[in-house]
């Protein structure tokens, strides 16, 4: 008798790959795919034929919106920190598509799990410590299995797919493709030749040519830290995400080439798009600039910083993140108000702000005016740069 096995299924080569491979070492595969949101109507149907074609013994679909925006969108935008100051963590669905994964083996009675992740990347230390995290179960990795016997594990794979009878879409043999509601993200073929992406390297963003002539101006409404309406109409976080996706795409706002630090040592390179989170960060952010006191303000990218680093290493169920979420939601208490947003391409600025929390001085404008008077000024600057001055004077005339 075959033993049960859920697999994390996007319907992409690896995964697919993973299908036949796993079922011929007597494998009854059983696959859940995680719909973060990031596919349309036609998208996810191909997914489910894809593994009905494939010969899985089950398949499931799972409704992941709600589940990405609260675990991972609420906490990310209080934190307000691209992982080395850019990139926006939008493989971090990972980790709720392995807590559907997990609930699935719960219910088929089987420790088996498997996902599509190589051995070079990230996203094998996110699904591996997750699991770890979560349970006792058995992680079996194909990619990884391959690796030890073929350098040009894509060729193979689709060539081992295409010796069964199944079919590669043209698009997987390029890239390696990643879309959910955070966004997307492209790497393979020429980009990981360090050259300019080719014109299919291409996901939600639109190119300049086919920019609108008008800009583009969105309310969005905050309550503690979290986006609640978007021009007036409130509307459940994931359902904000991706009308903000689909609004800022078309301006090709949120479009990025990155280059960073991977968990295992390599250097990572990818084209990512965000425009729905690019919104979010720059409403969020110019309402808290506004409500937060200069400490918070100052203090808050350090705690951020550690967060975005744990997420992104995998560390996602260390005690860590939630000690520091504790911190960031109680930083967040007074951030409610209104951001109006604009973009004309590719950027966005936050143009207003309104909220109850704005610290403003009555009496007071920067630049503008005081209910001061110039002693006082004069007084606060002698004080205030005490200890520089006394060192000026001290050892003026001390030489390098």
């Amino acid at each position: 008798m075959s033993q049960d096995i859920v697999l994390a299924f996007s319907g992409g080569l690896d995964t697919s790959f993973c299908v036949p491979y796993l079922k011929e070492r007597g494998y009854a595969v059983h696959t859940v795919f995680a719909d973060t949101g990031g596919v349309d109507a036609e998208e996810r149907a191909f997914i489910e034929q894809r593994a009905e074609e494939l010969g899985v013994a089950s398949h499931v679909t799972i409704d992941g919106g709600p589940a990405i925006w609260n675990g991972f969108v609420k906490p990310f935008v209080w934190a307000g920190e691209g992982y080395q100051g850019q990139y926006p963590l939008l493989v971090s669905d990972r980790y709720l598509i392995v807590e559907a994964a997990l609930k699935r083996a719960a219910e088929l009675g089987t420790k088996a799990i498997a996902h599509g992740c190589t051995g070079m990347g990230n996203d094998q230390v996110r699904f591996d410590l997750t699991v770890k995290a979560l349970g006792d179960f058995d992680i079996v990795a194909p990619i990884r299995e391959i690796q030890k016997e073929h350098t040009q594990t894509r060729a193979y794979e689709q060539a081992y797919l295409e010796e069964r009878g199944f079919g590669v879409r043209a698009k997987q043999q390029s890239y390696t493709i990643n879309e959910n509601l955070l966004g997307v993200t492209l790497s393979g073929g020429e980009i990981d030749r360090w050259q300019a992406p080719g014109e299919g390297a291409r996901g939600w963003c639109k190119p300049r040519a086919e920019w609108p002539s008008e800009a583009l101006e969105v309310k969005l409404s905050f309550r503690n830290g979290e986006a609640v309406a978007v021009d007036g109409e409130s509307l459940a976080g994931h359902q904000i995400l991706a009308r903000l996706n689909r609004q800022f795409a078309a301006y090709g706002v949120g479009r990025g080439l990155y280059t960073g630090d991977t968990t295992i040592g390599l250097k990572g390179r990818i084209v990512y798009e965000a425009p729905g989170l690019f919104a979010l960060l720059a409403a969020h952010r110019a309402l808290e600039e506004a409500v937060l006191s200069k400490a918070q303000n100052r203090f808050k990218p350090l705690v951020a910083k550690q967060w975005v680093e744990l997420v992104y290493e995998g560390f996602f169920h260390d005690p860590l993140k939630a000690d520091l979420e504790a911190f960031l939601a109680s930083s967040q208490r007074c951030v409610n108000g209104t951001v109006t947003l604009r973009t004309e391409g590719a950027k966005v600025d936050a143009v207003g702000v309104e909220s109850p929390h704005i610290l403003n001085a009555k009496g007071a404008t920067y630049a503008q005016s005081a209910d001061w008077g110039v002693e006082e000024a004069e007084g606060f600057i002698k004080l205030f740069g005490m200890s520089s001055s006394l060192w000026a004077e001290v050892n003026r005339g001390v030489g390098g």
